[in-house]
């Protein structure tokens, strides 16, 4: 099966077509910024982009990412390797306590200012709804957003 995440192509044999995404892409490539959470598509740990729109890779069988462009928190930060302005915005505002589900967070994040790049509160709250923090650095997620919406901009304009 090819598979196309971060914008490498793999090749990966000897797996199911079943297979959740997220095994996949810990157990057979290494990239573990995708936590597993739940296993049920509930807590957003596992949130990777497959075509640009946020997936819970715990339930996607990797059969339906291929073809596919899959995006993880690994594959994020600008193509000069500088961070995201989530990514900055997250580290800024001291928004991880354990970090678990950041990655996560992240990436429902990103997809979020693609669509939207001047979310309001409700905006956001909508957007991220479906991850959990056990930490609960939730207001510190949504001042990190509004952070990077407004870096965004600013890189956009000059």
């Amino acid at each position: 099966m090819r598979l196309s995440i971060n914008g490498k192509e793999h090749v990966v044999n000897e797996v199911d077509e079943a297979t959740p995404l997220l095994w996949v892409l810990r157990d057979h490539l290494g990239l573990f910024g995708a936590k597993y959470g739940c296993g049920i598509a509930q807590c957003g740990a596992c949130t990777v982009h497959l075509n640009g729109t946020p997936v819970r890779s715990c339930s996607v069988p990797v059969s339906a990412a291929s073809g596919q462009q899959v995006t993880t928190i690994e594959g994020l930060a600008n193509k000069d390797g500088s961070l995201h302005a989530l990514q900055k915005a997250w580290i800024e505002h001291d928004v991880a306590q354990c970090g678990y589900c950041q990655a996560g967070q992240i990436m429902s994040a990103a997809a979020l200012l693609k669509s939207n790049p001047k979310p309001t509160d409700s905006d956001i709250d909508a957007a991220m709804a479906g991850n959990v923090c056990r930490c609960g650095t939730y207001v510190r997620i949504r001042k990190a957003i509004h952070s990077a919406a407004a870096q965004l901009k600013e890189g956009a304009s000059s």
